[in-house]
């Protein structure tokens, strides 16, 4: 799926430079077929553990340094910068411990997103609460721990105005940073239910609505401790330019709240995260480099030392990370068309799934032993186990003709995807594996150091490569105890 539009058409840039995405792209790769292959070596595939997720460890790292490094170019030295996970993206306390490893704190957005978090050990003055709908108990507990939070509308504001005057050591006493949400109105992108600056997105306060422009600047001069402004303009289907005009209208309210405060109340501009993601090739695109050189470009004070600075990036750290692995059980035709049944659907893929043309995934073709298929395209469906007829990872692909028992690989779903499960017909969650892949450089994947199979951590054979156990499969009984099982007879009289 193509994300670009107008600008982001040019040359894409990855990695640490500006030049080498594609070299990056097949290291990326490489990585991933020697892990398929380690996988099906140790039995983490095969018939009886037919799906299994794999993370990236080395990429998610490469992202994670990317990311501070863009940002730490076009800042002075010194300026406070907190680059925050969406932890939504990819829900897993081993992800978020991994980022909090390499600098990266959360954003969340519930309060099982704040336990995750938690759990990480990403300390609370690394972390930021965003939510629409925020109960008082979860306001309550940000400002305890001395949580960031953004305000998303004038009823929120009034709550913390509560909370704030329940304790008598608030404000003097108060450490979570406070600032409000605003809705810059700028637009929207290609994926309608991801664009958060529209006219009239549920997100924070609208500010080209009557009135609501001199609220927000009045809310600020009231509360000397507002001292953060927030705004989110979308994620996949943005483009950069639109997305840099949401911050340049964000930035430009905070410079008139500190002019008519007569002084820099507002410190910090929140300025979201959104920055999408290149579905159509193993090359990484747009980058945090030519993202941020474009935001300098286009709002130079914001960069000049005066403000600091928060994001909150998701998608576009972990998505490329993240391979779901899928056997073949059955090979059969339809109608002239060739169908690999396969046991990855709509449980671990249910945007590609219900909106194919919005969310369309890459499928690379692998055989019974974990190498990538080669022979003549086919044009073929590779389809899920679930009992519905649109249950189809993807339709009418070349790939070479899929036979039982080989593996189908659903590329680019570190995020949002198999962290995700959908229990359609109580299917069970899949393991999800880290993995490390030593030396694997050259696009084949052979180890660059003679391509010899190494022992990992495991105990068993692979190219080089060591998986960690993230998440265990779901099994039955868990499945039937999350379905009321310990309550049988509550229905009945």
């Amino acid at each position: 799926m193509s994300t670009e539009t107008g600008d982001d058409s040019r040359t894409r840039e990855t990695g640490h430079g500006e030049d080498d995405g594609r070299a990056a792209g097949a290291r990326r790769a490489a990585r991933r077929d020697a892990a398929v292959r380690a996988a099906v070596a140790q039995g983490l595939l095969g018939p009886d553990h037919p799906l299994v997720a794999l993370l990236d460890v080395t990429g998610i790292r490469e992202s994670a340094a990317e990311l501070r490094e863009a940002f730490a170019a076009v800042t002075p030295s010194g300026t406070p910068v907190l680059h925050a996970f969406a932890v939504k993206a990819t829900p897993l306390v081993p992800v978020l411990r991994l980022l909090h490893t390499e600098g990266i704190g959360a954003e969340v957005a519930s309060p099982g997103e704040l336990a995750l978090a938690r759990a990480a050990g990403v300390p609370p003055e690394r972390t930021v609460l965003d939510s629409p709908a925020k109960t008082p108990a979860e306001l309550r507990e940000a400002l305890a721990l001395g949580i960031a939070v953004n305000a998303d509308n004038p009823q929120e504001l009034a709550r913390i105005d509560a909370l704030m005057a329940e304790s008598p050591a608030r404000p003097a006493g108060l450490r979570s940073p406070l600032g409000i949400r605003v809705n810059p109105q700028v637009g929207g992108g290609t994926i309608e239910a991801l664009s958060t600056a529209t006219a009239t997105s549920k997100f924070g306060v609208a500010l080209r609505d009557e009135g609501a422009r001199e609220w927000v600047v009045r809310a600020y001069l009231d509360r000397p401790w507002l001292t953060r402004l927030h705004t989110h303009t979308g994620s996949q289907g943005i483009a950069l330019p639109l997305m840099a005009r949401g911050v340049a209208e964000t930035y430009a309210l905070a410079e008139e709240i500190n002019r008519r405060a007569g002084r820099q109340q507002v410190d910090t501009v929140d300025i979201g995260g959104g920055l999408p993601v290149d579905f159509t090739s193993d090359t990484a695109g747009p980058t945090y480099t030519r993202y941020a050189r474009l935001l300098k470009e286009t709002v130079p004070g914001l960069f000049d030392g005066r403000y600091g600075l928060v994001t909150e990036f998701g998608r576009s750290l972990l998505a490329k990370h993240g391979t779901v692995v899928a056997r073949v059980e059955y090979a059969k035709s339809a109608g002239g068309r060739a169908v690999a049944v396969t046991h990855a659907g709509v449980q671990v893929a249910a945007r590609t799934v219900y909106t194919p043309a919005a969310w369309p995934l890459r499928i690379a073709a692998y055989d019974a032993a974990g190498q990538p298929k080669t022979g003549p395209a086919v044009m073929q469906d590779v389809a899920g186990p679930a009992c519905f007829a649109g249950d189809l990872l993807a339709r009418e692909i070349p790939l070479p003709l899929l036979e039982q028992n080989d593996y189908v690989a659903a590329l680019d779903t570190g995020a949002y995807a198999f962290a995700h499960h959908y229990g359609y017909n109580s299917l069970p969650r899949p393991a999800v594996h880290g993995f490390t892949a030593h030396h694997v450089n050259r696009a084949d994947g052979t180890d660059h150091v003679g391509g010899t199979d190494r022992t990992n951590r495991t105990g068993g054979p692979g190219p080089g490569v060591a998986f960690a156990l993230v998440r265990p499969a779901q099994t039955a009984e868990e499945i039937v105890a999350e379905s009321g099982g310990a309550h049988l007879d509550a229905l009945i009289p």
